[in-house]
This record gives structure tokens, C-alpha cells and sequence, in this order.
């Protein structure tokens, strides 16, 4: 019974030319609402109307050569942004934004009595993805065999609605985070290691397009920085060490002279006192040699 009622209304769409389609664009494109024939007959009238309150804004009447377009409507919002093909009857929509998102129903009354319906979503242009490091959280993972440091990513984007915010590594999924209605800012992080050669990226997505930045490694993550306050203690205690060892130098330099001087000052009174005694030994030979040479020399001689 459910089959012959599913198939009964199926004949009676049909019969009466109704259907439907679904359309997703991105803000800012232009898109065709086709209406499936080459040529509208010419005792045909279209009519296109939009959202719930079903206000017109095309009109054609083929026969009486009438073409209208109402952009004027609900605050004008289709104003300059509404072509209609006089010939297929077809309705383009340009530089779309999400306040043309709706219903757009198509009536064609004539030979034939047909009717459908678009419905039209429009998605926000998709931002980049901007990866960024968080130095704050550079952390060390230890193994038995060696230690690696690990490198904190986040990967941002800003007023979005409607889309999926995902890690990949290659080709396989790493985790996802989405977003329905309220346009917010969405962040994903990521923890790998430094010295990774693995191929990382974040991708946003939506229905219809995506926007993928990858990850450079060598550019995002580094081995962890010493923090501010430690350089300045290091470069302090440098700075001491530096001054403590000129300090030693010159040090040691001056006792080394000093003891230098004082060697040779030694050396120089030494070298006196041995000439000192050297004169004296000489004096005194020379007069034991030149009295002994007298007394010999001048002896008594006695007189007869």
C-alpha cells in the first residue's frame, strides 16, 4: 500500500511539472537558475519568486513581449543584481551575499502548467588557515634512549559559520573541531616534535570549497628557547666569569714580574760581591809578593 502511494505521488509531480533542486554557491559568485528548456513557448508566462513570502522579482510574458524585473523588493536587496535570458527564461543571480540564501520558485503557466523550486545556500568565502607557534607551552618528552623536545602549533581562523577546521599528517586525519550557525573564531592545536619530517597540514572546509595551509616545520618549530629572565642571569654570571678571569690574568701577570725583578735584583748583587772579593784576594797577593820581594832584597849589609 506505502509502495503504490509513494509511486502515485511521484506520477502526480510529474504530471504537473513540479520539482525541485538544492544549489550551493560561495559569497560572491554568480549563479543560473535553469529552467531546463532552450526556448520558452511563446504563449508561456514565467514567474520567479523568493523566500517565504514569495515576492516577485522576474516577470516574462512571452507573447505581449513583456520583460520585467523587480529588483526593487525587500529592501532591494537584488537591486543590479538580476539578469533574466528573455529567450530560456532562465534567472542569474550575481556577486551573491547571504542575504540571497532561499527558495526561489519558478511558475510556468501556459500550454503546460509547470512549477519548481531552488533552494539556494550561500557559504562565506573560506579564510586561510594561519598556523602559528605557542612558545609558552615548548615542552621536553624523555624516552629511555634519548629526548626529544616538542613543538606546541595552533592553527586559527576567525568569523566563520558552517565548517570543519581539521589536522591532517599526510593524508590521515588527526583531529576536528566544527562549527554550525554562530560565526566565531575557531583554533585547533597540535603537539609534534621538532626534528618531525612528517607532512603536516590544517585544512578548513565547508560544503563546496576548502582552504589548506601546510605546516614548515623548520619555520614554526625550533628547539625551546631559554626564557628571557635566564638569558639575562647567564649573560650576568658571563659577564662576572669574564671579569673574575681578567682580574686572575692581571694577577698573575704582576706577581710574575715582580718576581722577576726580585730574581734579578739577586742576580745583580751576587755578581757584585764576587768582584768585591776577587779585587780584595788580588790586593792582598800583591803585597805579600812585594814585601816578601823587600825583605830579600834589602838585607843588612855590615861594614869592616
Amino acid at each position: 500500500m506505502l509502495h503504490m502511494l509513494v509511486l502515485f505521488c511521484l506520477c502526480w509531480c510529474f504530471q504537473i511539472g513540479v520539482f525541485s533542486e538544492s544549489l550551493s554557491v560561495t559569497e560572491g559568485d554568480s549563479v543560473t537558475l535553469h529552467i531546463g528548456v532552450t526556448e520558452i513557448h511563446e504563449d508561456d508566462d514565467i514567474l520567479w519568486k523568493f523566500g517565504a513570502e514569495k515576492s516577485q522579482i522576474a516577470k516574462i510574458k512571452k507573447k505581449k513581449q513583456n520583460f520585467s524585473i523587480y529588483d526593487d523588493v525587500l529592501d532591494g536587496r537584488f537591486r543590479d543584481k538580476l539578469k533574466l535570458d528573455n529567450q530560456t527564461g532562465s534567472l542569474t543571480i550575481t556577486n551573491i551575499t547571504t542575504q540571497h540564501a532561499g527558495d526561489y520558485q519558478l511558475e510556468i503557466s501556459g500550454a503546460k502548467k509547470s512549477s519548481k523550486t531552488f533552494s539556494l545556500s550561500v557559504y562565506a568565502r573560506l579564510p586561510v588557515p594561519v598556523i602559528s607557534s605557542n612558545s609558552s607551552n615548548c615542552s621536553s618528552s624523555s624516552s629511555s634512549s634519548s629526548s626529544q623536545q616538542n613543538c606546541s602549533l595552533l592553527c586559527s581562523v576567525v568569523n566563520v559559520s558552517h565548517v570543519t577546521l581539521s589536522w591532517y599528517k599526510g593524508n590521515s586525519l588527526l583531529s576536528s573541531i566544527s562549527v554550525s550557525d554562530l560565526s566565531i573564531s575557531l583554533s585547533l592545536p597540535l603537539e609534534v616534535e621538532y626534528q618531525d619530517n612528517n607532512s603536516y597540514s590544517c585544512v578548513i572546509n565547508n560544503h563546496i570549497s576548502n582552504q589548506t595551509t601546510h605546516l614548515d616545520i623548520t619555520q614554526h618549530c625550533q628547539p625551546c628557547s631559554v626564557p628571557p629572565g635566564s638569558v639575562s642571569l647567564i649573560l650576568l654570571i658571563s659577564a662576572a666569569a669574564g671579569s673574575l678571569l681578567i682580574v686572575a690574568a692581571v694577577v698573575i701577570f704582576w706577581i710574575y714580574r715582580k718576581r722577576r725583578k726580585t730574581d734579578q735584583e739577586v742576580e745583580t748583587s751576587a755578581e757584585k760581591v764576587t768582584y768585591t772579593e776577587l779585587a780584595f784576594n788580588r790586593t792582598n797577593t800583591e803585597e805579600s809578593e812585594v814585601k816578601e820581594d823587600s825583605h830579600v832584597d834589602y838585607a843588612p849589609i855590615t861594614m869592616r
